[in-house]
């Protein structure tokens, strides 16, 4: 028996799995278990993780998750959404961009990442708790501290940041051609 832990037994929570982190936020759907189905390696990471199309997806904050991020965006804009091979290169370029600057800056457990269509436009973002403003480096300054938004500037058509009650949205814009 060990002493001073009585009346403990039971009080242990499971850790939370992303989808409790969605709740949290009130996101909708955050509660569906998503279902693997037998798929090839890129969309394999859509049933793994879920589907930023349909709902923010939640990703940890570290290095390892801008590749993760980049085959989400990969799998959606080739596979689900069919757009040009060239669009889907410079969205995951994007992606990678954004989502480095919230797994550096931000200190924060968790980013969210989601993707949105619409008549001849695509929208992503990429969501963190915290309220620090990422800012556009001058050119010169980039030799060191990475592209960062210069390149969002340069290949989307916009983009911006919200402030949010806890945290921001960081997001870009392309034009597409519906086909």
């Amino acid at each position: 028996m060990m002493g001073g832990m009585a009346g403990l037994e039971g009080m242990e929570q499971p850790w939370p799995r992303s989808g409790s982190a969605a709740a949290r936020w009130g996101l909708p759907g955050a509660d569906r278990d998503v279902v693997p189905a037998p798929a090839g390696p890129v969309s394999a990471a859509l049933d793994l993780i879920g589907d930023p199309t349909l709902d923010e997806v939640l990703l940890p904050s570290r290095p390892e998750s801008a590749g993760t991020a980049r085959r989400l965006t990969a799998s959606v804009l080739l596979h689900q959404w069919a757009l040009s091979p060239q669009l889907a290169e410079h969205a995951v370029l994007l992606v990678s961009e954004l989502v480095g600057n919230a797994v550096r800056h931000t200190g924060a457990r968790t980013f969210g990442l989601r993707m949105l269509r619409r008549r001849g436009w695509i929208r992503i973002e990429v969501r963190d708790p915290s309220r620090g403003l990422p800012c556009l480096m001058p050119v010169q300054e980039m030799d060191t501290s990475g592209r960062g938004l210069f390149l969002v500037d340069k290949l989307s058509d916009r983009w911006g940041v919200d402030l949010l009650p806890r945290g921001k949205t960081t997001w870009f814009e392309m034009r597409i051609t519906d086909r």
